[in-house]
């Protein structure tokens, strides 16, 4: 199926994208949409023939456990409600500890990079034959961007894609961003990995912006898309015509023009490549691979049965290992625990503040209220608090926790806030809302205390 060219549909920017031109196909966080109903804005979208595909981010299936049943159930939904033709996710992880390691579970609220070895695979190649059986139309799954690496590792990007494809036959997410994240961070040729990997199995490709501090890349969605970041599009246009090319803007949405301004240069940037590519017929096209590749089912990706039944028998120590060594990075990244052997000290502290500086920008956002109520010593109370505690459920939970932990310390010292603070927490916090006439109350005491 040829997607054409979109953009990510985000709520900030929902009148935006309505209103820009050329626009064939939009993106939506799965995880914000409910699995029964859609926000008006996706419904006009869909009226008008706008295909919207569902991107997951929270499947995390590179972990150590098999898919959670009810999040793939939920992702299932929403493809069904969206009547979409694929569903994306991520190779990642997010989420370690739990029985498996006798710890308490942590949430990384963030994509965490899998080691590619060739036990590694064996894990996530079981976890993606898992979704793919729990999902009513194909899966693709997204490269991710990485500030660390983990040691020891036996496969490149492109050979670790490969054989994800080779293996499951799941389709492909490139995000050219995230492979020129990996050429800064970690020195890795993004023109070698689109040689590696079967660009035939490409489903659509990401296109996002980020910035360069200290030699590090950070794939912030919040700033321009660089020129950088357009060449390795224009070498992957180079090797294949993507069914679809998205422009990904998650924070800091600039006006609808730039946001045009950028889609035009990425329209350029294809017609460009694909100009110079013209009067040589790929590999690719010439075996007739254009578009979507159709997707092998897990039973034929597997020789035979005795190889399958091993392959799965395998999987089990290999998933033991796997917990026990991603909840070593994680509790290192979110809890304070000595660094992992083999890793980059450096590297990984500048993953946790930047970890911890994302909690603290979803909670404010998630959770308004907090901000309002601390003003300008919010950011610094939460960075504080995430040095020590870890978030172990979603963002909502997590804003809960912290308002708590303050509470138990006595802050803010702000009389009238920490009976502001103390209201928000017990509103939420309590098994049913305040009814109305509780609400009111509060807020006559609140007034007649500010006077």
């Amino acid at each position: 199926m040829e997607l054409g060219i979109g953009i990510g549909w985000r709520p900030e920017i929902a009148d935006a994208v309505e209103a820009l031109p050329g626009i064939d196909w939009v993106e939506a966080v799965a995880e914000n949409l409910c699995t029964d109903h859609l926000p008006d804005s996706l419904v006009r979208l869909r009226a008008r023939g706008v295909t919207v595909v569902p991107h997951g981010v929270s499947l995390g299936l590179g972990g150590a456990d098999r898919p959670d049943p009810d999040r793939l159930a939920d992702l299932a939904a929403r493809a069904v409600l969206l009547d979409t033709p694929l569903v994306t996710e991520h190779i990642a992880f997010v989420r370690a500890g739990g029985p498996r390691t006798a710890s308490p579970r942590l949430e990384a609220g963030h994509l965490l990079p899998v080691p590619r070895t060739w036990e590694a695979l064996d894990v996530l190649c079981e976890n993606v034959r898992i979704a793919q059986d729990s999902l009513p139309v194909p899966l693709a799954l997204e490269n991710i961007a990485a500030l660390i690496s983990w040691p020891g590792e036996e496969l490149t990007e492109g050979q670790f894609l490969a054989e994800l494809v080779e293996r499951t036959g799941v389709r492909l997410l490139i995000d050219v961003a995230n492979l020129h994240t990996n050429h800064v961070n970690r020195g890795e040729d993004p023109a070698k990995a689109l040689d590696e990997l079967p660009v035939e199995a490409i489903a659509y490709v990401h296109v996002a912006g980020g910035v360069e501090k200290d030699g590090v890349w950070h794939d912030t969605h919040a700033h321009p898309v660089t020129r950088p970041v357009l060449d390795v599009l224009a070498e992957l246009r180079s090797r294949i015509a993507p069914p679809g090319v998205l422009l990904e803007r998650d924070d800091d949405f600039p006006p609808a023009e730039e946001l045009a301004g950028e889609l035009t240069a990425v329209r350029a940037t294809l017609e460009a490549a694909g100009k110079a590519r013209s009067g040589s017929t790929s590999r690719t096209e010439a075996s007739g691979h254009g578009g979507i590749a159709p997707a092998a089912s897990p039973a034929e990706s597997a020789d035979d049965t005795t190889t399958a039944t091993t392959s799965t028998r395998a999987t089990d120590g290999a998933r033991d290992r796997a917990a026990v060594a991603q909840t070593a990075l994680l509790s290192a990244l979110v809890a304070g625990t000595p660094a992992p052997e083999g890793f980059d000290h450096r590297r990984l502290g500048v993953q946790s503040r930047a970890l911890a500086a994302k909690r603290a920008d979803v909670v404010a956002k998630v959770a308004p209220e907090l901000p309002g109520i601390l003003g300008d010593g919010y950011r610094a109370a939460f960075l504080s608090y995430a040095r020590t505690r870890p978030m172990s459920a979603g963002y909502r939970r997590d804003a809960l926790d912290f308002a708590e932990q303050l509470l138990i310390t006595g802050r803010p010292a702000d009389d009238a806030a920490r009976r502001r603070l103390t209201h928000w927490w017990q509103d939420r916090a309590a098994a049913r809302p305040p009814r109305r006439t509780t609400r009111l109350v509060r807020a006559a005491r609140a007034a007649i205390a500010g006077r």
